[in-house]
């Protein structure tokens, strides 16, 4: 689940001249970007500078500009140039799972394993430009937005929800849409339930000319009706998520079922469904917490009753209920290479449930398993699991070594707290 660390080190950008920026990315070719600062009675204004290798980069324009207008206006202009009177080198890495790691595998070769992930270097370069990665799917634009937000915003109290107003404003900006915001709200958060703001708290800000001040207004108001709780998995179970390259690209999904659903001869059949999709996500919510306390109460009678679980098939009810939709709808939610996959996955025993993540399609399927303890290895869960990835001849499939987030969201550390990441910060 999406984490955003926030390192703390100082902000001195490479020319050591006053309001410049350089926002890089060394784990890619060419990716680097310097922006010049200037301040008018308009406000802030981040200007590319045309010598940036890096070329255009929307996301990281945005956050600066709207992040530096939003402190300017809580604190003072005054306030963002004493920040910038040495400039500022931020350094945006990702950790290996936001990438696909094939050719890492392959070079090395390694069977594609959790194992062998493991040996991968932490944030390590990959090998290509931003442009030609294969991304995974875990949200990294949302990461990387909420980083550079957050790198200049506190994180306690009101600061991290005004962070995360900040952060959902401009990737909704700089995609064009109000989208779920679950990726950012995981980002600042951590692992939660989670309920959507009205996308109209956004109109005042979505045509990007706005007079002084109103980002501070928008951001801070009330009118931000969200909610999230957070959750945990429980003990001795764990989240497997696995990098699918299908050969083609995830079609537009949201969309398609966006307008089936509002179509007058669909609506009631979709509110129908839609409601039962939404209670069975709120009971499986209530069995985890539920299992969560039972360990609590008897950590004994709860290893044994893993165990146990460990050799039962899934329950799918979730999963019926999405197929259905994209049947109803006419999109491939679950396209049938990716039944298979899930199906052949599901099968082995100790799997709980799984699924196609996000809007749905090709890119990647998600795995709840039991990870029972003193369990011989080849009996274990991920193992079965990981069999039959690797003999699934559909497509390639790459397991991640993503597990749930424990850090509740955004954090600030010290640059040794994180292995590989000095060494990836300091890269050239």
């Amino acid at each position: 689940m999406s984490t955003t660390t926030i390192v703390s080190a100082p902000g001195k950008a490479s020319s050591g001249s006053a309001n410049q920026i350089v926002v890089r990315s060394p784990q890619f070719h060419q990716a680097e970007w310097r922006y010049t600062v200037t301040y008018n009675v308009a406000g802030i204004q981040v200007n590319p500078q045309e010598d940036s290798i890096g070329g255009k980069n929307k996301f990281v324009h945005l956050a600066l500009q709207h992040t530096l207008n939003l402190v300017s206006e809580i604190h003072s202009v005054a306030h963002v140039q004493g920040r910038l009177v040495h400039g500022l080198d931020i350094a945006a890495v990702g950790d290996n799972d936001f990438y696909s790691q094939r050719a890492q595998l392959e070079a090395s070769g390694l069977p594609r394993t959790t194992k062998s992930l493991s040996q991968i270097t932490p944030f390590c370069h990959n090998g290509v430009k931003l442009t030609d990665v294969h991304k995974t799917g875990m949200g990294s634009s949302a990461a990387l937005i909420t980083y550079n937000r957050d790198r200049f915003c506190h994180l306690e109290g009101d600061g991290r929800r005004l962070a995360h107003n900040a952060a959902q404003f401009v990737h909704c900006f700089a995609q064009g849409k109000v989208g779920s915001g679950f990726d950012v709200s995981s980002a600042v958060f951590g692992s939660q339930i989670y309920r959507r703001f009205s996308p109209a708290v956004l109109d005042p800000l979505m045509k990007g000319e706005f007079a002084t001040g109103t980002l501070k207004s928008v951001l801070n108001s009330n009118a931000w009706d969200y909610s999230f709780r957070p959750i945990q998995l429980p003990p001795l179970t764990r989240l497997v998520l696995a990098d699918v390259e299908a050969g083609s690209d995830t079609p537009s999904l949201v969309g398609k079922v966006l307008k089936w659903r509002g179509h007058e001869d669909s609506c009631e059949t979709a509110k129908d469904l839609w409601t039962q999709i939404d209670e069975s996500n709120q009971s499986l919510a209530r069995q985890l917490d539920a299992l969560s306390q039972s360990y609590v109460q008897n950590k004994d009678v709860y290893e044994q009753t893993i165990r146990q679980l460990a050799s039962l098939p899934a329950q799918e009810r979730i999963r019926n209920l999405m197929r259905r939709m994209g049947d109803l709808a006419g999109v491939e939610i679950e396209p049938k290479q990716q039944t298979h996959l899930l199906d052949q996955s599901i099968e082995q025993a100790g799997v709980v449930g799984g699924g196609v993540p996000g809007a749905g399609g090709y890119d990647a399927i998600w795995l709840l398993i039991c990870n029972p303890p003193n369990l011989p290895d080849e009996q274990q869960p991920l193992r079965r699991v990981e069999s039959v990835w690797s003999t699934f001849d559909e497509s390639n499939v790459t397991p991640l070594l993503a597990q749930e987030s424990v850090a509740k969201g955004a954090r600030v550390v010290q640059l040794d707290e994180i292995p590989g990441l000095r060494e990836a910060v300091q890269r050239r």
